[in-house]
């Protein structure tokens, strides 16, 4: 029988976390956490894909984003979302694998850095220490290119369409609404705090000693995803994080840009659930 999805709240930090939980509660967790301005649908089949290969899938909605519970002090800094993350690893049967996907991927990180190591393995999605100033600045200029929303669906999907010129514009965009909140004034906003993008909220990218350090003091196994096309995350980048963490493993999945999982969901999937099921974690 087919895995289905069932919608859960987690407590974070203060905040209340909305998440999709999906396979046998006894089966080894593994914890999705996707990129900013993302949301816990971002990762196409792969929670459903866990489930049914007998793991226990939780995909968050980081604070500040989706469904969870915005901050209270409009505050998005790392060690704000990092809290988050260690309490609902505590509330899962056993250490999780961590699946982080850019922000969601330095989160897991620094969670995964604490001795002794409190997860079972991490999986870094076109992330590392240092991040391409070219691709993150097109990461920005889409977040704050309409700060008054859209008046319809279509409109949301050209300006999404613009962003990712490579992917196919879909014929049916009600599946934005999961992406987009209509508010009183009819009008579609994207489904993240205003604040999270404004600077005072503490959402400046992590002190690169902090990252750099991470990587070093990483013990669980490691795999870096990254995307062939990805601007946000160069060869060079790679090799750096592996300088590192000599021990982790890296696949590169061609075709893919910065949302590997969006672009190339079956050999994301492939990817993940190899490096997964070689640890014999189930």
């Amino acid at each position: 029988m087919q895995p289905t999805l069932e919608a859960r709240r987690f407590l974070g930090d203060g905040v209340s976390l909305a998440a999709d939980v999906s396979g046998p509660l006894k089966g080894q967790p593994i914890l999705f956490l996707h990129g900013g301005g993302q949301t816990r649908h971002s990762w196409g089949n792969a929670v459903i894909e866990a489930a049914r290969r007998g793991f226990h899938a939780v995909t968050l909605d980081l604070r500040g984003h989706g469904e969870s519970d915005w901050a209270p002090d409009g505050v998005y800094a790392m060690e704000t979302f990092c809290a988050d993350v260690r309490l609902v690893m505590a509330s899962l049967e056993r250490a999780p694998v961590i699946v982080g996907a850019s922000m969601g991927g330095l989160v897991g990180l620094v969670v995964a850095a604490a001795p002794p190591p409190p997860v079972a393995a991490l999986i870094l999605v076109d992330v590392s220490i240092r991040l391409e100033p070219e691709g993150t600045r097109e990461i920005g200029a889409f977040m704050t290119s309409a700060p008054d929303g859209f008046a319809s669906l279509d409109e949301a999907a050209d300006a999404v369409s613009a962003y990712l010129p490579h992917r196919p514009r879909p014929k049916d965009t009600s599946g934005l609404l999961r992406n987009l909140r209509l508010h009183e004034d009819g009008r579609y906003r994207w489904h993240w705090d205003p604040a999270f993008i404004r600077p005072a909220s503490g959402n400046k990218a992590p002190d690169p000693a902090l990252l750099e350090s991470a990587a070093a003091n990483l013990s669980a196994p490691t795999l870096l995803v990254r995307g062939g096309k990805s601007r946000v995350v160069s060869r060079q980048g790679v090799d750096e994080f592996l300088a590192l963490a000599p021990h982790a493993q890296y696949v590169d999945v061609a075709g893919a840009d910065h949302m590997v999982a969006g672009d190339a969901n079956d050999s994301f999937n492939a990817a993940i659930f190899d490096f997964i099921e070689q640890l014999d974690l189930v």
